[in-house]
């Protein structure tokens, strides 16, 4: 049927009008109808934390409009009576609770998607939801916006950047999504959405499929999921070039692989699934937003299946519904991985239609902007004196420390919140502190923008460090979880996390007030690192604190040395790298 009121990438701009500052109202109440689902949030747009895409009020209605659609005689789809009266009940509540948070009418946007597109009667559902909610209207999203949405800027607003490129892929409960995402070209979402691919194989429909059909049709389906899958990342590789160059160089034979983000409920499923099983007992972070796994345990495919019957008890952030999906959900990963075999890391995303159609509300400055600075909120005035104290701790790095694949809190804007974090709590126990860095670290900022897993890992890590790393026996496994997470990503990231901590413990142990002064800092401090190899023996990490006279009055250097002894020592028999390190004095 032919939709009143359907959004294109062609007339987004003017279905979607953009947020402005000086907005009444920046709260924004938003339904996304999905095949599996009816999810209806709450969220706040308010400046200056615009970016973090700040939620008020969460709900799920469990009304799968994929199931709902019944056959008729003629071999139509439609929406039962029963199904049209429920949803638009649904939705009826759904405003009441927008009114009572005081979202204006005009802030109230739904969203329906492949159920709505499919079924011959869906203008009687938008009727029934128009009486039932005074007049409230459904844009039915094209799948090219449904990409758009979902599986580039859905995923998107829980990130940072994504530059050189990934792949990003979206299940739904009618359909899955795959496009190419690199944010250093111009206009990227656009171009990844225009490339992209929305095949008619979301969970719901496999999952009736692989129960319903006899052998034969069941093959015939599932030989057009796979080829389906190939012509989408065939289309891709001819329309953006370095991912061509990627598939050409691991059809050499050379070490090119994909990095890989997924977003919708199927999708997450299965990282609940693989975090479950995950090697790191138990794992520290409950969220599966940017849960992240490499490819060889992201293909353990017939692992996971077999894991999905044989568990009787609870998964985590798995519902009976989507467990009873799993199958479905792991033949569209089979497809996937046939598909590109050559994947590197898979990243899972919490976003959805709703986060992105909001990012898509934003101006380009504010969406592309870095979410941890706005978590941050450092003012202009501080900015000045965070940066300062960024770059003595980046002296202390050596030069053969890259920081492109080893994770450190100095890098992906994380800077900012570590210094907050290490002038903050000072009038605490340190033992007290650690146990404080490393719980905060995994529950601050619920589902924030841009805190990862491993930058949650890395930040409790080097917070921990900057206090002593008195780590309790109760939080001992805490700890040794955040400490797997680094090590994942760099054999080395777990010491450098701990050292950048106690170089910070040094630094707050000179200037135990936060330094205001810029000039008056920089002058009483400099920092300088390199690492010494030893043939036959581990690399010694030497580093140099030159400290002005005047700023040793209340300290005593060989106290300083010794504390940042410990910490790089602390819980190992032997350390995994050799430290010195010395204070020498300048005159300022």
């Amino acid at each position: 049927m032919v939709f009143p009121d359907i959004i294109t990438l062609g007339n987004l701009a003017g279905k979607l009008p953009p947020w402005k500052p000086d907005d009444e109202s920046h709260l924004y109440a938003v339904v996304d109808m999905g095949s599996n689902g009816i999810r209806f949030s709450i969220t706040s747009l308010a400046p200056p934390g615009t970016r973090l895409l700040a939620p008020v009020y969460s709900t799920r209605a469990s009304i799968s409009l994929f199931d709902a659609l019944t056959p008729t005689e003629n071999g139509d789809l439609v929406f039962t009576r029963a199904t049209i009266s429920a949803v638009s009940s649904t939705l009826s509540h759904f405003t009441c609770i927008a009114e009572l948070h005081h979202v204006p009418r005009s802030n109230t946007m739904v969203f329906a998607t492949e159920a709505m597109r499919r079924a011959s009667n869906a203008a009687d559902m938008l009727e029934a939801i128009a009486n039932a909610t005074g007049g409230l209207g459904v844009h039915v999203l094209e799948p090219s916006v449904e990409t758009l949405f979902g599986a580039v800027m859905g995923s998107r607003s829980g990130l940072t950047n994504v530059d050189g490129g990934a792949l990003f892929l979206d299940l739904g409960g009618g359909s899955v999504q795959m496009t190419w995402v690199d944010t250093s070209l111009e206009e990227y979402e656009i171009r990844a959405a225009m490339a992209g691919n929305s095949m008619p194989y979301g969970a719901a429909k496999l999952a009736r499929i692989l129960e319903g059909r006899d052998a034969p049709l069941r093959a015939a389906d599932l030989g057009h999921l796979h080829a389906s899958m190939q012509r989408a990342f065939d289309n891709l590789c001819s329309v953006f070039p370095k991912l061509c160059d990627i598939r050409d160089a691991h059809n050499k034979g050379e070490d090119a692989g994909v990095d890989v983000y997924m977003c919708g409920g199927g999708f997450r499923g299965y990282g609940s699934m693989l975090m479950h099983n995950d090697a790191i007992k138990p794992y520290p972070i409950s969220s599966i937003g940017t849960y992240t796994v490499d490819g060889a345990s992201f293909k353990q495919v017939d692992e996971m299946i077999l894991l999905n019957k044989s568990h009787d008890g609870k998964v985590f952030g798995m519902s009976r519904r989507r467990r009873s999906q799993f199958d479905a959900i792991a033949t569209v990963i089979k497809a996937f991985i046939s598909t590109v075999p050559n994947i590197r890391r898979v990243t899972f995303c919490r976003g959805s239609n709703r986060e992105g159609a909001l990012m898509m509300k934003l101006p380009r400055e504010i969406r592309e902007s870095n979410p941890l600075e706005a978590l941050a909120c450092v003012s202009n005035e501080e900015r000045h004196i965070f940066n300062m104290v960024l770059h003595k701790l980046s002296q202390a790095l050596p030069r053969e420390v890259d920081p492109r694949t080893t994770p450190t809190v100095l890098s992906d804007g994380l800077g900012y919140l570590f210094v907050r974090d290490t002038w903050s709590r000072g009038g605490f126990e340190a033992d007290t502190n650690v146990s404080f860095a490393l719980h905060h670290a995994i529950s601050r900022d619920s589902d924030a923008p841009g805190l990862t897993h491993l930058a949650r890992a890395a930040l409790g890590i080097t917070t921990a460090a900057r206090w002593g790393f008195y780590v309790s026996p109760a939080d001992e496994k805490l700890a040794e979880g955040l400490e797997g997470i680094l090590a994942r990503h760099s054999e080395d990231a777990v010491f450098w996390a701990r050292y950048i901590g106690a170089v910070a413990s040094v630094i707050a142990r000179l200037f135990p007030a936060f330094p205001n002064d810029v000039g008056h800092f920089d002058g009483s401090i400099r920092l300088d690192a390199r690492i010494r190899p030893k043939e036959g023996k581990k690399d010694r990490v030497e580093l140099t604190i030159f400290v002005a006279r005047r700023t040793l009055d209340h300290v005593i250097p060989d106290d300083l040395i010794e504390t940042l002894d410990a910490t790089l020592k602390k819980g190992y028999k032997k350390p995994p790298k050799k430290t010195f390190a010395q204070i020498k004095v300048i005159e300022s």
